[in-house]
């Protein structure tokens, strides 16, 4: 799981699927994640990146 902000987002998209070579779902972060951090710049992040 990969979390995300709106410049990053393809980034953690070709992440996902070099590495599990499968579909990746992407979910936009709703809620109680709001303070979550971007995993490449730190910026609050939007979305969550995963393989399953």
């Amino acid at each position: 799981m990969i979390y995300c902000c709106e410049e990053h987002v393809d980034l953690a998209l070709d992440m996902v699927v070099d590495e599990f070579e499968t579909f990746p779902l992407l979910s936009k972060i709703t809620g109680d994640n709001l303070s979550t951090r971007c995993e490449y710049c730190q910026n609050t992040a939007v979305y969550i990146v995963a393989n399953k």
